[in-house]
């Protein structure tokens, strides 16, 4: 079998034997280095500022600027592995992630250190769909249930070990050094991928260039409109982004309902289990990008150390990382959408919570405020990690979640809210307080728990 053999995406072609550990485990890296590279910069954000004298306004697209590209992007290469196969486009995003984190280590400036960071997302982009699509048809039944709730769990870990990696490693060598490990996970990934995943059967599709450009476009733009918001003198570009996404979004849309072979079929992805499973997923990843922005900002404001920052941090993913295998055993059995619902008012506790212990009004010492903000954490750790899995699990079971493009989009709404949040963050900062940045998760968790209800799952 080659990856150019002609096939229908996640279909037949299934390897003998299915899924193995090691193969899992291949995955799991791939997984794990794209989601540290996400938030491997949040704790030495200020650090990064401060060598090139730079404003948060401008900084913050250290973050934004990989988030973006990473986002936006996902659709796209999505269907790049629907057509090549999803194998190879895993093995040159492993590559590709080395490459610029290398890049990003060295960079002489604040420019440059933008440009291999949204390279690096580009290239890391292709990690989700690909690794989601793999689970796929190399796992089935509760056995993909429980791969999934690996794959939620590894999530965990690479979003406990980016900030917590990032503030220990930036405190004793610098913030470059930041980068360094990436590089080895990576090429651990490409080796196992190579020996324990058989090579993914390409099919031979159409290619709707209009719908393609129209949704990255799109994307893209409206994540960079909302990013723009807190720089100075930026009104009249930030509406005009703001238009312009709108209009070509609306655009891809129409276009995608009239043409015979649409870069995204609409109609699957209005599918009611598909969309509850993007917008929790948004929600949560709203939530959670902004708290692994704004509580090191925060704590870091108030005197403490990058190191301690991120070690706060570490509390949040270690628990979704802890939690995640067990939510996949018992998914089924408590049943997703009730899974799904606990952890979305958990969430919107644990927000409301942070906006109350960072207020001015909460009179306390500053230690109980570091033990406050610590324990709501936890909280919002296990909140996060009862949505995660019965979204991922509710978008790869529906007819959306059989194409890499359908993967590729629910991926743009959990990214999308992880880029939205951070962005937020720079907003209510420039605009207003932190309490008002845990007040807006707090709403947009609401929102998500708003959507849960929404439908009945098809039979």
């Amino acid at each position: 079998m080659t990856d150019t053999d002609i096939q229908r995406p996640g279909a037949a072609g299934r390897p003998q034997g299915d899924g193995t550990p090691l193969a899992l485990a291949a995955l799991l890296a791939g997984t794990l280095v794209g989601t540290i590279s996400n938030n491997v910069v949040n704790v030495p954000l200020p650090a990064i500022l401060e060598e090139f004298d730079a404003p948060l306004s401008s900084g913050v697209f250290v973050v934004v600027g990989f988030l973006l590209t990473f986002t936006a992007t996902m659709p796209l290469v999505g269907w790049i592995g629907d057509r090549f196969g999803r194998r190879r486009v895993y093995c040159v995003a492993l590559i590709g992630t080395a490459v610029c984190a290398v890049g990003a280590a060295t960079a002489p400036s604040l420019q440059l250190l933008v440009a291999w960071r949204c390279l690096g997302g580009l290239l890391a982009a292709a990690f989700a769909p690909a690794v989601m699509g793999l689970l796929t048809w190399l796992f089935d039944g509760d056995r993909r249930g429980r791969a999934v709730g690996a794959w939620a769990s590894v999530n965990g870990i690479g979003q406990a070990a980016g900030p917590a990696m990032g503030g220990f490693v930036a405190d004793a060598w610098g913030w470059r050094w930041v980068f360094v490990p990436l590089v080895p996970v990576a090429l651990a990934g490409l080796i196992g991928t190579l020996r324990h995943i058989p090579a993914y059967p390409g099919t031979r599709m159409r290619f709707d260039l209009t719908g393609a450009c129209a949704l990255t476009f799109g994307s893209g733009l409206l994540i960079l409109g909302v990013a723009l918001i807190p720089a100075p003198g930026t009104t009249a570009v930030v509406l005009a982004l703001l238009g312009v996404a709108v209009a070509v979004l609306s655009f891809f849309v129409w276009h995608c309902l009239r043409v015979e072979n649409p870069f995204v079929a609409v109609r699957l992805v209005a599918e009611v289990r598909f969309v509850r499973s993007s917008v929790a997923a948004f929600t949560q990843m709203f939530a959670l990008g902004a708290m692994l922005l704004a509580v090191p900002l925060y704590l870091i404001a108030q005197g403490r150390s990058a190191s301690a920052a991120g070690l706060v941090l570490l509390t949040v993913p270690a628990t979704m990382a802890v939690l995640g295998p067990l939510v996949g055993r018992y998914l089924d059995r408590l049943g997703p959408r009730r899974v799904m619902r606990t952890g979305l008012v958990l969430l919107i506790v644990a927000q409301a919570g942070l906006a109350a212990a960072v207020s001015d009004r909460f009179d306390a010492a500053a230690h109980a405020v570091f033990v406050a903000v610590t324990v709501i954490l936890v909280l919002a750790g296990v909140g996060i990690a009862l949505v995660q899995t019965p979204a991922a699990t509710g978008a790869t079971r529906s007819p959306a979640g059989a194409h890499g493009t359908g993967l590729g989009l629910y991926n743009l709404a959990r990214f999308g809210g992880s880029a939205m949040g951070a962005a937020w963050v720079a907003i209510a900062l420039h605009l207003a307080s932190y309490p008002a940045v845990f007040a807006l998760t707090a709403v947009m968790a609401g929102l998500g728990l708003l959507a849960s209800f929404c439908g009945a799952d098809p039979p």
